[in-house]
């Protein structure tokens, strides 16, 4: 065996030393925030609801339901304008933008080799996933929505209709309760392992990562606790108003009222029940104003402590308006007789 040449490990060093670096190494993985994910969808739909509140101002004085027919048209000519300005143009989308996310080819990523580092560089979408995209997200949900109205207006669901209605009736609800099962399943493994948070993404291979390594969460969190207090309080009032009951809550306020004479400033020769010219004119005792008697009395009977409509006082007696003060009646006595 002949011994090595005195270069041989020179050689042997260059040779080591290109396939070294013809040796591409996976990427270094980062997890991107599923919360961040969310809120950038989330931010989405609401730009989009702020676009159509102003795009519908513009119509206000047409006549109305002009816009309710063509509501879904509007819906998708509004999602196509931010398709259009965003992901058209490589760039995110304004609740993207704002969670610092943006969308990578995923597919695209291995052929990129050692140029993708740290997980967050990476090529944009091509021309065929954002055409794929703007045709499965505005143009599909524009048509399903045309398609369940059509078939809604049609009545395809009702045993009476012809059985290629009906048919076509049971596949769509197979279709749509086959695409919310699987839509369930990739929330799943969304939440598993942060990728693809529709299916639309995961079909397209369209991964959100951060744009920036240096940015933060751009929501203010001081705000976001501000609008759950008063979203909560809101529904709490929302919920107990209609459980009020709106005059006893008034004579209750009454007394503490500073305006304690605004009974008197009204009109006393009218009923403060009925706001009519008494037929049968009675008054309250002791405070004597002028009632209906059938107002007065049916109020004296269901309240065993009836007060003053006008200066909330408690009535204690009734008596007929212009008659002498022996021939009163005790309300509280009396109520068997009515």
């Amino acid at each position: 065996m002949n011994p090595p040449s005195e270069d041989a490990w020179i050689d042997a060093h260059h040779r080591l030393r290109s396939q070294w670096n013809n040796l591409s190494q996976p990427p270094i993985e980062i997890s991107i925030s599923r919360v961040n994910q969310f809120d950038a969808a989330r931010l989405d739909v609401e730009m989009s609801a702020m676009l159509k509140e102003q795009l519908v101002k513009v119509f206000s004085l047409m006549k109305p339901g002009f816009l309710f027919q063509y509501e879904p048209e509007l819906d998708a000519f509004l999602e196509f304008l931010i398709w259009r300005f965003s992901i058209w143009v490589d760039k995110p989308t304004p609740g993207n933008a704002l969670m610092n996310l943006r969308y990578r080819d995923e597919s695209a990523v291995i052929s990129w080799g050692k140029e993708v580092r740290t997980g967050l560089e990476g090529p944009g979408l091509s021309a065929s996933q954002k055409l794929w995209y703007c045709f499965t997200t505005v143009g599909g949900q524009y048509l399903w929505t045309r398609l369940q109205s059509f078939s809604a207006f049609r009545r395809w669901g009702d045993s009476e209709q012809r059985p290629l209605a009906r048919r076509v009736w049971a596949v769509m609800q197979r279709i749509e309760g086959f695409y919310k099962a699987a839509a369930f399943c990739n929330l799943l493994i969304f939440l598993y392992t942060g990728r693809y948070r529709s299916i639309i993404e995961r079909v397209l291979k369209a991964r959100l990562v951060y744009g920036s390594p240096n940015m933060n969460r751009a929501v203010s969190f001081e705000y976001m606790n501000r609008q759950l207090v008063w979203n909560e309080f809101s529904e709490m009032l929302l919920l107990l108003l209609p459980l009020l009951n709106s005059s006893s809550m008034r004579k209750f306020l009454l007394p503490f009222s500073k305006d304690k004479s605004n009974g008197s400033l009204k009109d006393e020769t009218v009923c403060p029940i009925c706001h009519a010219n008494p037929t049968i004119p009675f008054v309250a005792l002791p405070c004597r104003h002028r009632y209906c008697y059938y107002c007065l009395r049916t109020r004296c009977v269901a309240t065993s402590s009836y007060r003053c409509a006008r200066c909330n006082e408690a009535v204690t007696a009734i008596q007929r308006y212009g008659s002498s003060d022996s021939k009163t009646s005790n309300p509280g006595y009396r109520k068997g007789n009515m």
